[in-house]
């Protein structure tokens, strides 16, 4: 019997965490299936024999840094697909990355599924081109994509957000979530979350502690949480000590948990917004980059919003984003005291998360994603 090979390949903390939500399923599925991939510690626990680790490389100047690396990432990447020949390749996000990896799998024949689509809605939109010459399937996590690729007639199908699942088995009440990440229960709670890069988190921590520096005068009683990335080594981030210095938890990914636990949130843009909007926390959006990559950023994308909560509201700013410069304490803390204080404004906030949350009710990405491969590789029902 030849061997049952899938390779999956992530590029950052979210895509490794989605990868290993498929890796589960596939297993479960598929039995006898050999399991290779880039990823983390969340993939290698799920069975995933990891042929290299995520980078994150994000935006002009961060993925210029890491060139070198990606290469090394990409040679290996290559090799394994001549060499071993995977009946499918799973490609999650980091498309200038994966789409290079797909030109190689395609020549080789073999299978191509796209799990979480490149933002084409958003920027570089001739790339549904590329998307369709080198992908099989796609499988979306927004339902707005599934339309757009149908449209250019690619083979896609909405299957719902892996975050969901996530949201859905973290169990208990708010008081028990806090006392499990070691917060008191009675006390209400900020959730900070600056993102996953570490240029995310080298440009938003100085705004997070002036911010709290302030916050901390005027509500003795707050409390404050931030949950790290997995991926990331808190000992590169010197703030992170002031931060801790003020009283703020710490924690090492549990980002769902810490929204649980939370009241309000201050989130960098990114998954952690939609995450935020399906537990109902009540949010301020900020996001800064490298000048350079802004500067090119806004001449090249095509979105009157950042953050996913307002994109999936029909492009209405239901969150406020602070984005760059306006990213500073002063408007920053204006805005959070505006959803600490003003109860119309949480009402209206909670009432349109609740209507995204109905979008994603229900689904179970992972098991669809993992059948998806077991269709594409021609693994046949009664064979799983």
């Amino acid at each position: 019997m030849a061997e049952e090979i899938v390779l999956i390949l992530s590029g950052e903390a979210s895509g490794e965490l989605y990868g290993s939500m498929l890796a589960s399923e596939l297993k479960k599925l598929r039995p006898s299936v050999d399991l290779y991939g880039i990823g983390g510690e969340h993939m290698q626990k799920e069975g995933v024999e990891l042929i290299g680790t995520i980078t994150g490389a994000f935006g002009l100047w961060e993925a210029l840094s890491s060139f070198g690396r990606v290469r090394m990432l990409y040679r290996k990447v290559t090799e394994f697909i001549r060499t071993k020949r995977p009946q499918v390749v799973v490609l999650i996000d980091f498309p200038d990355f994966n789409l290079k990896v797909a030109e190689v799998a395609r020549s080789l024949g073999t299978k191509v599924l796209y799990y979480v689509s490149p933002q084409i809605w958003a920027w570089r939109k001739k790339r549904i081109k590329k998307i369709k010459k080198l992908c099989d399937r796609m499988a979306v996590i927004l339902p707005f994509e599934e339309k757009l690729y149908r449209d250019a007639s690619v083979d896609a199908e909405f299957v719902g957000h892996p975050i969901m699942e996530v949201i859905e088995r973290t169990k208990g009440s708010k008081g028990f979530v806090r006392e499990g990440i070691g917060l008191s229960p009675d006390r209400e709670t900020l959730a900070l979350l600056p993102g996953s890069r570490r240029s995310e988190l080298k440009r938003h921590l100085p705004l997070y502690h002036a911010v709290l520096k302030e916050l901390k005068r005027k509500y003795h009683n707050m409390q404050y949480v931030m949950p790290l990335a997995e991926n990331l080594d808190a000992e590169e981030f010197h703030k992170l000590d002031d931060l801790k210095a003020e009283g703020v938890k710490v924690i090492e990914g549990r980002a769902t948990e810490a929204l649980i636990a939370s009241d309000y949130a201050l989130i960098a843009s990114g998954t952690a917004t939609l995450q935020a909007a399906l537990v109902g926390v009540p949010m301020v959006v900020v996001y800064k980059l490298f000048p350079l990559t802004y500067l090119v950023g806004r001449m090249i994308v095509n979105v009157k919003f950042i953050s996913l909560v307002n994109i999936l509201s029909k492009n209405r700013e239901v969150v406020k984003e602070l984005i760059q410069w306006q990213a500073n304490r002063e408007n920053v803390l204006r805005e959070l005291e505006k959803i600490i204080k003003d109860d119309a404004i949480r009402r209206m906030m909670l009432e349109q998360f609740a209507r995204l949350r109905e979008t994603f009710q229900g689904l179970k990405p992972s098991e669809r994603v993992a059948q998806m491969v077991c269709e594409l590789a021609g693994w046949k029902q009664e064979e799983l």
